[in-house]
């Protein structure tokens, strides 16, 4: 389930300084969100995709660890990327 290159393109340009930012940590945290939602969609359907659901685990902890940078870094940032992303403290 990868993204599409518009999606991605889409979320790098609302989140990214420019449109070629990809390696800010506010834009993978984005691109991570949306991964995590298509794969929790994919997963209310087929519920006994277990790969799937570790996969799922491992993309969590990653964003999780993003986000706790980003909170160490700048917490107006965090607190707004939370709220934009629709992200649970």
């Amino acid at each position: 389930m990868a993204l599409l290159k518009d999606e991605k393109a889409e979320i790098v340009k609302a989140y990214g300084k420019d449109e070629k930012d990809t390696g800010s940590s506010a834009v993978q945290v984005a691109l991570l969100t949306k991964r995590i939602n298509d794969l929790t969609e994919h997963l209310k359907v087929n519920t006994h995709d277990y790969s799937s659901k570790r996969a799922l685990f491992v993309l969590v902890g990653k964003r999780s660890g993003l986000l706790h940078y980003i909170d160490s870094q700048d917490h107006d940032a965090y607190l707004e990327l939370i709220k934009k992303l629709g992200i649970r403290k």
